[in-house]
């Protein structure tokens, strides 16, 4: 694992537009970027390569281009033969400046995944180094030596963070509660309705307390899924196309047992610790290291941040967090059509399920666990390199190849 410091879980929970964290709101950073840079520059040709070039197009990725760079003329090109080898990230731009006819700017940019860009040959553009810990096992330690809490560890390293937290969980309310009033169809092409209020509405009417639990937390996700796939506003958490898993689980929370806002945060911080963690040691970037890296991670996130809201230890916050990932593991990231929908959006919702039920399961089996969730987190990215690139976000293999393919 990585001796370089965490930065601050602010990069983990990014307020944006959809539908993709590392396809539009990366490219659209990596775009604002290089304006400020060479303000110069007068053109700009940007070249798309692998995941880049191969989904973007469904995921926006040359519309969030053009828009960032506004009134400055870009031509967009797309590489999606190019030798994956060859390339520094699967998700590899080059930006070309020019002033007056005459090329002023060459760079390479990486969307690295969660809307977080670094530039070839510099250090991550994100805040710095702010966490000396970066494995779970020697936060735990950390914490145990001075009888912090996890959220207490996160508050001690970063007394300003929960502003920002409370940005985030407005935004995830709000793109909740406007997921499920809105219907109709979600743009793209494959006709995908939205069927959030119709969760909601099943899921509120349903006299069996097990299924209207089920059907609400769907819901939710569904909302916020949903929202992502039609680009409104949501939170990278740790992605856009797993922004549905933590805010369902904890918006269920809050509407069956009304904790208050500062519980809500610190969930909210341990979420983030959490999904640091993975980042560091790993990725939370699907062209990397498949879905697994994306509602994996957010499947994580939320168990932990679940059993942070019920008043539960740090050993059933770890257990709960190995559980989520490791029945995440293997998971690919085939989006049809390369588009956040199938099976994207359902997804999101199998993924707070089992977060829920992985935070249940912490209460009682936390003290005989076996794996460790540092452990896992290595096997997840090991499992990821070993994944196919046509299994990593680039829609040529597994369900995006056999639906484009029916008769």
């Amino acid at each position: 694992m990585t001796d370089a410091r965490m930065s601050s879980i602010s990069d983990i929970f990014r307020i944006g537009r959809g539908p993709s964290s590392s396809h539009t709101i990366g490219p659209g950073r990596a775009s604002l970027l290089m304006m400020e840079r060479y303000p110069d520059c007068d053109r700009f040709r940007v070249t798309l390569y692998g995941s880049l070039a191969k989904t973007g197009r469904g995921h926006g990725t040359d519309r969030a281009i053009a828009e960032t760079f506004g009134d400055i003329p870009c031509e967009i090109l797309w590489e999606p033969d190019t030798d994956p080898g060859s390339l520094p990230h699967p998700n590899t731009m080059r930006f070309e400046g020019f002033t007056s006819g005459e090329k002023t700017a060459d760079v390479r940019i990486m969307s690295i995944g969660g809307g977080a860009i670094q530039v070839e040959g510099e250090e991550r553009e994100e805040s710095s180094g702010i966490y000396s810990e970066t494995t779970f096992g020697s936060i735990a330690e950390f914490c145990r030596q001075d009888s912090m809490s996890l959220s207490d560890y996160v508050f001690y390293n970063e007394p300003g963070i929960k502003e920002h937290l409370r940005a985030v969980w407005a935004q995830m309310r709000s793109t909740i509660i406007h997921g499920l009033e809105a219907e109709g169809t979600l743009p793209g092409g494959l006709e995908v309705k939205r069927r959030a209020k119709d969760l909601y509405i099943y899921g509120s009417r349903n006299r069996d307390l097990v299924k209207k639990e089920r059907f609400l937390i769907s819901a939710y996700a569904y909302a916020s899924s949903e929202e992502n796939a039609s680009t409104g506003m949501m939170v990278t958490a740790p992605t856009c196309g797993a922004c549905g898993v933590l805010p369902a689980v904890l918006y269920y929370e809050q509407q069956l047992f009304a904790p208050d806002e500062e519980q809500i945060i610190s969930a909210l911080a341990v979420a983030g610790i959490i999904g640091q963690v993975i980042r560091t040691n790993a990725s939370v970037s699907g062209a990397q290291a498949g879905c697994q890296a994306e509602v994996g991670s957010a499947c994580s996130m939320a168990a932990g941040a679940l059993c942070s809201l019920r008043g539960l230890g740090m050993e059933n916050i770890e257990c709960a967090a190995e559980l989520a990932m490791e029945h995440c593991l293997g998971l690919t990231c085939d989006p049809v059509g390369g588009l956040v929908q199938i099976p994207c959006i359902e997804r999101n919702a199998v993924g707070a399920l089992r977060a829920y039920d992985a935070a249940s399961l912490s209460e009682v089996i936390f003290d005989n666990r076996k794996v460790s969730f540092d452990d896992v987190v290595l096997t997840m990215y090991e499992t990821g390199k070993d994944l196919s690139s046509i299994y990593r976000e680039t829609s040529e293999g597994g369900l995006a190849r056999l639906y484009v393919n029916k008769p």
